[in-house]
């Protein structure tokens, strides 16, 4: 690893792993379109995966912690197999509005705000300013701005991103995870202009962001 404290920090859902909404079942868990690749490319060049992701299923009395836990385990599993590493699991369980009064409070783990990427920088050593953050939503753009780490948007929004919040551009917007991570590996080598990027856009812009509706 040329820089061991660099960190490929992504979303779950729509991002490494298809989006099946509230599932936390292993059974029913498959990587998302390119990520397999991805994951195998990322292990080569010895960079380790953080997921970070919202999961108000806890708030809304859908599944638990201990849900949440076995389900980290089983992608740390997965992911060694394709000889990735895992090196953290970090999920927010809250919701305002959710049905069980420990979890139904405002914090600042919930992305777009940054206290995932903040606990998980501060606990795995991670240079943050080095590091890379990956989701397939304005608010994973927004938390990763915020927590000082460079950004790509993939996914179907990768193209239109006419509802986002004026100032939240990632520093550039691919199809899927495996192009993401090709972009990263290629910056390793160039760090020159990157496909989509961004103009003028920063983490001061994204830290002002309020809290979204995803899961």
């Amino acid at each position: 690893m040329s820089d061991p404290t660099e960190v490929v920090f992504m979303d779950k859902d729509g991002t490494l792993i298809e989006d099946l909404p509230y599932n936390v079942d292993p059974a029913r868990v498959r990587f998302a379109p390119g990520a397999r690749a991805a994951v195998r490319l990322l292990g080569e060049a010895g960079i380790g995966i953080a997921v970070a992701t919202n999961q108000s299923g806890v708030a809304r009395g859908y599944f638990s912690d201990a849900d949440l836990d076995r389900l980290g385990a089983h992608l740390r599993d997965e992911i060694e197999r394709l000889g990735g590493r895992l090196l953290g699991f970090y999920a927010c369980p809250h919701l305002p509005d959710g049905t069980l009064p420990a979890f139904a409070i405002e914090c600042d783990c919930r992305k777009p705000l940054p206290g995932l990427l903040l606990t998980a920088g501060r606990e795995l050593g991670a240079n943050l300013r080095a590091s890379w953050f990956i989701g397939d939503t304005w608010m994973d753009v927004a938390a990763g701005q915020a927590a000082g780490c460079r950004t790509i948007l993939i996914g179907p929004e990768h193209r239109d991103r006419s509802t986002h919040p004026a100032g939240i551009e990632p520093d550039a917007a691919v199809p899927d995870l495996l192009d993401a991570v090709q972009i990263v590996l290629a910056d390793r080598a160039t760090r020159g202009p990157l496909p989509g990027a961004r103009a003028g856009a920063g983490a001061g812009a994204a830290a002002s962001a309020g809290v979204g509706s995803a899961a």
